[in-house]
């Protein structure tokens, strides 16, 4: 497993390492040995997540990973995203946990939209300098968000790079590899017909969309003081993105057949859920259906956003949405009470999938 000598940092309100340069390197702007701290103290939030299937250790130059029990068509899918500028707010606020399970989680829920199940993840931390501990602080997240998911935190890589990021910036990327049979390949549009119902999932918050606006929004405001509902904007801002793999998971063990899943992430319900749909069919979402929770209304008042470019900035509520047949309705509610109704496929003339809004 990778880990190299180089890493993230907070902004400089967060505490800068005090040494003076050593060598022409750290007097260039990089510290070796800084980096190799931040490795010490992440080994063993790394090696809480090695499964039998991992083969190296932390340090080795390159993850090994056992294919074991493969099934009989085995497809590997991979997906890379980027928590984005929800970096820069956690940075300000010494909140470098929850940006672990943020880049975890959302990869997690890209694959996990395929049918696939996660085997690794690999990590990438940049930034203009380091501060060891917090980037200790962003891998120890993410080793959490692995380890609930079952998942190796195989290797990964950190850069301190000044003069390409901004003082105070970084930034924090990841892939992950998982496995799927053929057989169990998602979305199955060929089995979509009109009437299939579609589940929303509530989401945590505004997962890691939109938030070049939300920081906008809040630069002015007074970020711990609680909403109507009692949590602190700080919190609610910057609640990690949900894994959506219990509850599919819940619905595996019930017997429900799932036909397509898609994750709202940039581009909302209106952009998301047409990539799982086959031409002939569009989906018809009935915004009665769920309450807007409290953090995307106060957004949308402090923005003057119309309301429907707002269903393409944030998810609104609904992090994921399950495309179930309709025979399956109570078996959906029991194992997931939390699973909200909120529309159905419709049978539509136009070439491409598409959607329509009720209100």
């Amino acid at each position: 497993m990778s880990k190299s000598n180089q890493s993230a940092n907070p902004p400089p309100s967060a505490g800068h390492l005090g040494s003076q340069p050593s060598s022409l390197y750290a007097a260039a702007g990089v510290d070796i040995e800084a980096g190799n701290r931040a490795v010490d103290l992440m080994k063993s939030a790394v090696r809480s997540t090695f499964t039998p299937d991992v083969r190296a250790d932390v340090g080795s130059f390159g993850g090994l990973f056992a294919l074991t029990d493969l099934p009989a068509q085995p497809l590997l899918v991979a997906s890379t995203d980027g928590v984005g500028t929800k970096v820069k707010l956690a940075a300000q606020h010494g909140r470098w946990l929850g940006i672990g399970h943020d880049i975890v989680n959302h990869c997690l829920n890209d694959i996990l939209v395929q049918g696939a199940r996660p085997l690794f993840f690999l990590d990438y931390i940049a930034a203009d300098k380091l501060v060891p501990e917090n980037v200790a602080a962003v891998v120890l997240g993410i080793a959490e968000a692995c380890r609930a998911a079952g998942c190796a935190l195989l290797g990964g890589e950190t850069a301190e790079m000044p003069g390409v990021y901004t003082p105070g910036s970084c930034d924090v990327a990841g892939t992950i590899i998982g496995l799927v049979d053929q057989d169990a390949l998602l979305p199955r549009p060929h089995q979509m017909q009109p009437g299939d119902l579609l589940y929303g999932l509530p989401s945590s918050g505004p997962h890691t969309n939109g938030y070049s606006l939300i920081r906008r929004l809040l630069a002015n405001r007074d970020l711990h003081q609680p909403l109507a509902d009692g949590v602190p904007l700080i919190d609610a801002v910057l609640a990690p993105h949900r894994s959506y793999l219990p509850p599919l998971l819940k619905m595996e063990a019930a017997g429900i057949a799932i036909k397509g899943l898609a994750h709202i992430t940039g581009g909302g319900l209106e952009d998301n859920i047409p990539r799982i749909l086959p031409s002939g069919l569009r989906a018809r979402i009935d915004r009665r259906s769920w309450e807007v929770p409290l953090i995307f209304r106060k957004l949308l008042e402090w923005s003057g956003m119309e309301r429907e470019e707002s269903y393409r900035v944030f998810n609104m509520g609904i992090g994921m949405v399950a495309v179930i047949a309709a025979d399956q309705a109570s078996r959906v509610m029991t194992a997931l009470p939390d699973a909200i109704p909120i529309g159905a496929l419709t049978a539509s003339n136009q070439p491409d999938p598409d959607i329509i809004f009720v209100d």
